[in-house]
């Protein structure tokens, strides 16, 4: 599967805003455009951010410092999972038989090793991006991190509306991710209350999914890959 490793620059924002300033929600209506005969895109797999545009009170350096993404069904759950930079994923491996997590990201590379059901192992996020993760067992298995530098992200629902709540008023950046789709950044002006008229088209028709390699950069191999 093609994947853009993709590196955000990190401007810290918002978590110290003083009670005087406005805040008002951040809402918008993302949609996927695909070839007539495609699978249709999972909308809720997308990740809406605001970076800052210009100087703003600094906050705390992390942001979502915890998550977990488990392993069941040969599958990650959930497929798409957010952490703010500097932050630590949990991968808890619950089915009955072992998993290998690892990353070949240029954003940070690792290698969780083997383990069996019942163990948790994790690691850290240290760049802002999108990090493609795997299992060197499993090749159908596909999650992604989402490494953000700010409070302000948000998960579309399954219609594709999606909404950040508090946000103070000013310019951003505004983020959208999904794993079909070159990224869409776009600066937006949020008034005191905030803005709700957000359209995002995001051209997903040169989307192809390709078979990814192993941890050693090697094609699986087909009579062992699922075989546990």
């Amino acid at each position: 599967m093609r994947v853009a490793a993709l590196a955000w620059g990190v401007a810290v924002c918002g978590a110290g805003v003083t009670r005087l300033e406005a805040q008002g929600a951040v809402r918008g209506q993302l949609r996927v455009i695909e070839t007539a005969n495609g699978a249709p895109a999972t909308l809720s797999d997308a990740v809406i951010f605001l970076e800052a545009s210009g100087e703003r009170p600094r906050g705390p350096t992390v942001y979502m410092a915890k998550a977990s993404v488990g392993m069941r069904l040969r599958e990650f759950v959930p497929r798409v999972q957010t952490i703010g930079v500097g932050g630590a994923v949990a991968f808890p491996n619950q089915d009955p038989f072992s998993h290998n997590v690892f990353s070949n990201s240029a954003l940070g590379a690792f290698d969780l090793g083997l383990y069996r059901t019942g163990k948790s192992r994790a690691t850290t996020f240290p760049k802002a991006g999108v990090y493609a993760i795997y299992c060197n067992i499993h090749a159908r298995m596909v999650s992604y991190v989402v490494a953000v530098p700010t409070p302000y992200v948000a998960r579309a629902q399954a219609s594709g509306v999606f909404t950040i709540a508090r946000v103070p008023a000013g310019a951003w950046r505004l983020h959208v991710w999904h794993e079909r789709a070159p990224e869409h950044v776009e600066t937006i002006i949020v008034p005191a209350d905030g803005l709700s008229d957000i359209v995002v088209a995001l051209d997903g028709r040169g989307y192809v999914p390709k078979p990814h390699t192993n941890k050693f950069g090697q094609p699986y191999a087909t009579s062992r890959a699922d075989r546990y």
